[in-house]
C-alpha cells in the first residue's frame, strides 16, 4: 500500500494505491487427505489372524511368481501392491474411524433431546415456571454430560496406567 500526499484529487484526503496479489492455498485437511485405505493392524497381535494373513500373501506371491517375468516394472508393482491389499482387506479388515466424544452415549442423546424439547416449550409458551423448567433441565443435562465426561476420563486414565504397567506402549 502507498499513499501519495501530493496528488491533486481536489478533496482533503489522500490518494491511497493498493496492489493486490492473490494466491491459491490448498486446506491443511485436504492436502493431509488419503485416498488409501487404511487397515486393523491391530488384529496382527492375534495368532490366528497373523497366520491367516501370511497364509494369503504366500498363496498370492506363489501365483504371482508363475505368471510373466517379462512385465513391465510398474505393472508388476501394480500387482504386488493390489495382492498386499486384497489379502489384508480380507483377512485383517478396514479401520474404523474413532468417534469425537466416546462419552457420547443414547442416554445422552436422551438428555439432548429433553433439553431440547423444554427449550421448544419456553419458546412458545415463556412463562416464569417454563423459564424455570427450562433452566433446571438445562442445568441437570450439562451436569450428566459433565458427570460421562469425566466416568469416561477416569476409564481412560485407568486404562493408560495399566497399560503402563504391563509395559504396552502400543496402546499407550
Amino acid at each position: 500500500m502507498r499513499s501519495f500526499r501530493g496528488a491533486d484529487c481536489d478533496t482533503d484526503h489522500y490518494l491511497v494505491i493498493e496492489k493486490v496479489r492473490e494466491r491459491l492455498a490448498v486446506g491443511k485437511q485436504a492436502a493431509q487427505r488419503f485416498d488409501r485405505q487404511r487397515f486393523n493392524l491391530r488384529k496382527l497381535n492375534e495368532p490366528e489372524v497373523r497366520e491367516q494373513y501370511q497364509i494369503e500373501i504366500t498363496n498370492r506371491f506363489a501365483a504371482l511368481e508363475n505368471g510373466n517375468d517379462e512385465e513391465d516394472v510398474n505393472r508388476s508393482w501394480e500387482h504386488i501392491k493390489e495382492n498386499i491389499q486384497t489379502s489384508a482387506e480380507e483377512s485383517l479388515g478396514l479401520h474404523e474411524l474413532n468417534q469425537n466424544k466416546l462419552w457420547f452415549d443414547e442416554e445422552c442423546l436422551g438428555f439432548l433431546g429433553q433439553r431440547k424439547w423444554d427449550n421448544l416449550q419456553w419458546i412458545e409458551d415463556p412463562s416464569q415456571s417454563n423459564v424455570d423448567i427450562q433452566n433446571k433441565v438445562s442445568r441437570e443435562v450439562s451436569k450428566q454430560f459433565r458427570d460421562k465426561k469425566k466416568a469416561y476420563l477416569r476409564a481412560k486414565i485407568e486404562e493408560l496406567e495399566t497399560n503402563s504397567k504391563i509395559q504396552n506402549i502400543r496402546d499407550l
